[in-house]
């Protein structure tokens, strides 16, 4: 007898365009992660008399490149150290965008300024290079959604297998409060938290978490009420093994394909929500999630359509794969799909 064929992996089971929706993502994760060897207003290595420094990574104090200069950052923009640096006849190379998120431009005539080959992209009103806000908004945006929609997913994982495996009055009140809770106006509330709590980033994420958990759980819940009347968790349950070793052994990996189907689109809507708040000037706006910001920016200088044009282009780049790989992956997890 020839024994059974593998079962297909779930890579082989996504279409073409999931496939590409995925690369795309990795190459944006990609992008991001190494922002800062692509875009950064410090060079990345400096070679004089032999030593090497790299100020990209390690603050450089101008000190060290002239004993006369004060023993602070070195701004290797300004003209009288680059002066210094070339007459020691340094080695000096930088990005291939010199420009960080939050340096200035100081060769722009105007601000905003129009693509040039010095800024491909243009600069904001702030005279910001475009570029480098672009590459370290896709980094903040791709981290930032990426933690609150793992977060969420595992508070509403634990709540949803719990509603699901005990039932009754537990899964009745949970109900009822996931219901009250998904009732509430987000952006709203999230507007007048930022106005009571001031802007803080790390004060704007908690916000979010505490306001997004209960995403996951109608999927999670309606997948742990099927698997527990499953025959092997019936078993599992007779042989008396505790309710927690049922839940995280039997139960939540049958509910796992609910659980990676809905990840994508609860990432997209974290990052939309984010691009949201920097648009209403109630998250990061400058430097690190520059994205919204910029659009709010475009909306104040239609004479400046790069500023749009940047903004439209950085959030399609994360949202559009993000949703096509959601789909893809509802399509190859649905059993009615597969071969």
């Amino acid at each position: 007898m020839l024994p059974d064929a593998a079962p297909p992996s779930l890579w082989s089971r996504l279409d073409r365009s999931g496939r590409l929706a995925f690369w795309l993502l990795a190459c944006i994760a990609l992008l991001g992660a190494l922002a800062p060897l692509l875009a950064n207003a410090q060079p990345l290595l400096v070679r004089v008399h032999g030593h090497i420094s790299l100020p990209a990574l390690n603050i450089a104090p101008a000190s060290r490149f002239d004993p006369a200069m004060p023993a602070i950052r070195a701004d290797f923009h300004d003209p009288a150290l680059r002066h210094i640096l070339q007459t020691q006849h340094a080695l000096i190379l930088w990005a291939p965008d010199p420009h960080g998120p939050d340096s200035l431009v100081w060769h722009a005539n105007q601000a905003p300024a129009p693509p040039s080959l010095t800024n491909p992209l243009g600069t904001d009103d702030a005279d910001h290079d475009v570029l480098a806000g672009l590459l370290y908004s896709l980094r903040f945006l791709f981290l930032a959604g990426l933690g609150l929609t793992l977060s969420a997913a595992a508070i509403g994982t634990i709540i949803g297998a719990i509603q699901g495996y005990y039932g009754g009055l537990t899964d009745l009140v949970g109900q009822r409060i996931v219901e009250i809770w998904n009732a509430l106006p987000v952006l709203f509330l999230l507007i007048a938290l930022a106005s009571l709590l001031g802007h803080s980033l790390m004060t704007l994420l908690i916000a979010m978490l505490a306001l997004s958990w209960t995403t996951l759980i109608p999927a999670i819940r309606a997948e742990t009420l099927r698997a527990r009347r499953l025959d092997h968790v019936r078993a599992a349950y007779a042989l008396g093994l505790p309710d927690h070793r049922i839940i995280l052994r039997h139960i939540l990996p049958n509910a796992s394909a609910a659980l990676l189907a809905n990840l994508p689109f609860s990432f997209a809507g974290a990052i939309s929500l984010l691009a949201s708040l920097s648009f209403l000037h109630l998250g990061p706006s400058q430097g690190a999630a520059a994205l919204g910001a910029l659009a709010a920016q475009a909306r104040n200088h239609l004479d400046a359509p790069w500023l749009a044009i940047t903004a439209i282009i950085g959030l399609a780049l994360i949202l559009i794969p993000s949703v096509l790989l959601g789909i893809s992956l509802r399509q190859a997890l649905d059993p009615r799909h597969r071969p």
